[in-house]
């Protein structure tokens, strides 16, 4: 455990604003609780604490005010920061359509030495690390203190693109410790900079902020492949977040349709058309912060984005820091919760315990199929479900709620039901019974096509109905075959071929061709698909 210690260097900060506002804030002496002040032109000056936001004065902000703080700071850069020399301390401007400044954010830069011990773990481990959350929650301040712990034994380099990890001014600030710093002469330039720290300074760590474009994902990934240990913050607050993101799904492997035999899906109980994950994540464990001392860990992402693609709930390791800097680490339970999924029941699908998001647990074989209604002989004491089917047809449902032996009734009316369900044709025209039922909290379901396959696996995710395995007596002797294969390339054969197998089989080749620092690629359609290893 280690002692918290924060470093805000906040009287140059009070130094470059109005006199009177910098009193003000002096006099509330709410120090430790400020985050931002705000000046914005013709509106009565704020500031925002960890509480919620403060009027300042009663009067109203004006040109002298604005250019006041603007004199005594550096140059704008094309995002529009600024920043005081060896502080952590930023300001961002807002222009106007001629470019003269008219708006201020003031955000207090803080070191806070301590906060990493929540991850330290995992950041010792090598492994590549991606920190997601809310603006203002803490990414940049645990970045920052992770450069710092990793500098003590490894070389590390800072990619600082606004100065926010290494502060303002030529000289980095004392927070980053060790580490190395490159700054970045335009956002527009940070992969090019990410790739020349790993071409010229011969790093074992990068560190980089606000990943947030392709060609930056593309150079997170080029990075990672060669071996340098990777820690980085992108834009969204969850795993979900980042898969529908179309610029940043490469970080967690990216998805993909793929289309199955008919065999296939049928023995999977899914329409032919599927999400499966297009690449090894670039990033090994996913940090989702949500709040300052409260993080939520998946330290499998590949595991865990095929349990979202699969439609399983996932269920993080959460990980708190309680007043005396204790971490308690809590393992994800079994409990399952019914939630929206803009993408179809075959879409991301994550539970939610008391508004909290938990954690990853794996599925230990993707090759699964639905046990049917003969063989539960539990599924009577299921309780009914009132559903309101909007654009879905209501016999398919009730065949599809026969087959599997489920209790639920259809309403006509909205009010009466717990659950709706619609096609995704009408969920993105936003009709007004959709968005009414979002707002009264009720749980949305999403179809992609008006079929009873798709009805079926609505009704499977609504009921948390069990998963039968399927049979897997010859997998040990496929993956030794596996094993040899691997063996073979190492010892110089440029690739070998395996014989073809299901997808579970295939998934765990690529694991091991993965572990072995190898590359593997799936050929051919089912029922002849199979992996292919090699060295490049």
């Amino acid at each position: 455990m280690t002692k918290r210690q924060i470093t805000d260097d906040l009287e140059a900060l009070l130094a470059v604003l109005p006199e009177d506002l910098a009193k003000v804030i002096t006099e509330m002496n709410h120090n430790d609780e400020l985050l931002e002040v705000i000046l914005d032109l013709g509106r009565v000056p704020t500031v925002r604490l960890t509480t919620g936001e403060v009027v300042l004065a009663e009067r109203e902000v004006t040109h002298e005010d604005i250019s006041h703080v603007v004199e005594h700071l550096g140059e704008f850069d094309a995002d529009n920061r600024a920043g005081l020399e060896r502080t952590l301390h930023r300001i961002s401007a807002i222009r106007n359509r001629r470019a003269h400044i008219v708006g201020l954010t003031c955000r207090v830069g803080r070191a806070v030495y301590g906060t990493i011990d929540v991850i330290q773990d995992l950041i010792a481990t090598g492994k590549s690390l991606l920190l997601l959350g809310r603006p203002g929650v803490g990414k940049t301040t645990m970045l920052r203190e992770a450069a710092r712990i990793l500098a003590e034994t490894k070389r590390v380099v800072v990619v600082d693109t606004s100065n926010e990890i290494g502060g303002d001014g030529d000289v980095p600030h004392p927070a980053v410790g060790r580490a190395r710093r490159m700054q970045v002469a335009a956002p527009s330039l940070q992969h090019e900079v990410m790739i020349e720290a790993v071409e010229n300074h011969s790093p074992e760590v990068i560190v980089i902020d606000e990943i947030g474009r392709e060609l930056e994902a593309a150079a997170a990934r080029t990075i990672a492949e060669r071996g340098v240990q990777l820690i980085g913050t992108a834009h969204g607050n969850t795993l979900e977040n980042l898969l529908l993101n179309p610029t940043l799904s490469d970080l967690v492997g990216g998805i993909e349709s793929v289309t199955l035999s008919d065999e296939e899906a049928r023995r999977r109980r899914t329409q032919k058309t599927v999400l499966e994950r297009r690449a090894p994540p670039t990033f090994d464990v996913l940090i989702e912060m949500q709040t300052r001392d409260r993080v939520a860990v998946l330290p499998d992402v590949a595991e865990a984005v095929d349990a979202l693609l699969r439609g399983a709930p996932l269920q993080p390791e959460i990980r708190t820091r309680d007043e005396e800097g204790e971490v308690h680490i809590e393992k994800g339970s079994g409990a399952r919760a019914r939630v929206r999924s803009s993408h179809g029941t075959q879409g991301p699908r994550r539970q939610q315990i008391n508004g909290e998001v938990p954690a990853p647990q794996a599925v230990e074989q993707p090759t699964q199929s639905f046990v049917t209604a003969s063989g539960d002989a539990e599924r009577g004491a299921l309780k009914p479900v009132h559903i309101y089917p909007y654009g879905v047809a209501r016999n398919r449902l009730e065949n599809a709620s026969k087959r599997l032996g489920v209790p639920i009734v259809i309403e006509r009316d909205v009010g009466k039901a717990e659950v709706l369900v619609t096609l995704r044709s009408y969920y993105r025209k936003r009709q007004r019974t959709i968005v009414d039922a979002e707002q009264r909290g009720m749980p949305v379901y999403v179809l992609r096509a008006n079929t009873v396959n798709q009805m079926e696996r609505f009704l499977t995710n609504l009921f948390d109905l069990p998963l039968a395995s399927v049979d897997d007596s010859d997998v040990a002797g496929v993956l030794d075959d596996t094993q040899s294969a691997i063996d073979a390339v190492l010892n110089g054969e440029r690739w070998v071929e395996m014989r073809p197998a299901n997808s579970y089989v295939r998934r765990l080749q690529h694991q091991l061709a993965r572990q072995a620092n190898l590359i593997s690629h799936s050929y051919g359609k089912e029922p002849n698909r199979r992996v292919r290893i090699y060295r490049e």
